[in-house]
C-alpha cells in the first residue's frame, strides 16, 4: 500500500515539477522587507479562488508574471504601468524578498506576491477570465533532453493559462534557448484558445515595455538571441483539466 506523498505514491511520481528548490541565502535587508512588508504584499497560497479586488482595493487590470526571478523587470514593469495590477509567483526565497525590498523602496502599491508553486496557483486561486495578461519570461530551458518533460510550457499547462486569460487578454513569453522557443512556438499555436499575434513571423520584436535584464543584455552583446512570442485569446476558452 502506497501513502499519499510518499516517493511510492503514483499520484507524487506522475507530477513533474518545472523548478528545483534552491538553498538561497537571504541578506538582512531582504528578510526585514519579508517580515515588515509580507503581511501586505505577499499572498498565502489558499486553495480557493482569491478576490483579486479585496487584494488590490481596488479595480483595475490585471497581469500575472511567473517565475519573476529577483524581481527586477516586474518592478520597473509595475512603476510603469501604475493603473494595472500585477501578481508575481515566484517560489525562491530570497527573489521574493528582493521584490519586496523593492516594493518597500518604491512604493509600489499595485504588486502582490505569491510564493508558491505556479500550478496549483492558477488551477485553485485565479479565477477564469480574470487576466487581462500573462507573462512567462526565460523560463528555465532544461537544456537535456530526459528534461524537456519539465519545460514549464506544455499543453496542458497552456490550456490552463488561456482558460484564466479575459477575452482579448494576452500571453508574452521569452526565451534566450532557440530550441525552447521553437517548443514554445509549437506548444501555443496547437491551443485552439490562443491565438498568434504575429502568425507570419511567428516571434515578435521585444516589447518596449518588457525591460531589458542585466543577463539578456550580457547575452546579446555575446551575440545570443532572444525570442518574444505573443498570444491573444480571442475568445473565452472552454473548461479544460490540465
Amino acid at each position: 500500500m502506497s501513502l499519499p506523498g510518499s516517493d511510492r505514491d503514483p499520484d507524487r511520481r506522475a507530477a513533474v515539477r518545472s523548478f528545483v528548490l534552491r538553498a538561497g541565502r537571504m541578506g538582512p535587508g531582504q528578510q526585514r522587507a519579508l517580515k515588515e512588508l509580507g503581511p501586505r504584499f505577499l499572498l498565502p497560497f489558499t486553495p480557493q479562488p482569491l478576490d483579486l479586488d479585496a487584494a488590490f482595493g481596488r479595480q483595475a487590470p490585471r497581469v500575472l508574471e511567473i517565475g519573476f526571478g529577483m524581481g527586477d523587470a516586474t518592478a520597473q514593469v509595475a512603476a510603469a504601468m501604475p493603473g494595472t495590477d500585477f501578481i508575481g509567483i515566484e517560489v525562491h526565497a530570497p527573489g521574493v524578498g528582493a521584490l519586496l525590498k523593492r516594493i518597500g523602496e518604491q512604493g509600489l502599491s499595485n504588486l502582490r506576491l505569491i510564493q508558491h508553486d505556479a500550478v496549483p496557483v492558477l488551477e485553485q486561486m485565479i479565477p477564469p477570465q480574470s487576466l487581462a495578461g500573462l507573462h512567462i519570461w526565460f523560463p528555465d530551458p532544461w537544456h537535456k533532453k530526459k528534461h524537456h518533460k519539465r519545460r514549464l510550457l506544455q499543453p496542458g499547462f497552456v490550456a490552463l493559462l488561456a482558460t484564466r486569460l479575459a477575452p482579448g487578454g494576452y500571453l508574452h513569453c521569452a526565451t534566450d534557448w532557440q530550441p525552447y522557443a521553437e517548443q514554445m512556438l509549437e506548444v501555443l499555436a496547437a491551443e485552439p484558445g490562443m491565438v498568434n499575434t504575429d502568425p507570419a513571423a511567428g516571434y515578435v520584436p521585444r516589447p518596449a515595455w518588457r525591460p531589458l535584464t542585466k543577463f539578456e543584455a550580457r547575452g546579446l552583446k555575446l551575440g545570443h538571441g532572444v525570442w518574444d512570442l505573443v498570444f491573444s485569446a480571442s475568445s473565452p476558452p472552454s473548461p479544460c483539466t490540465p
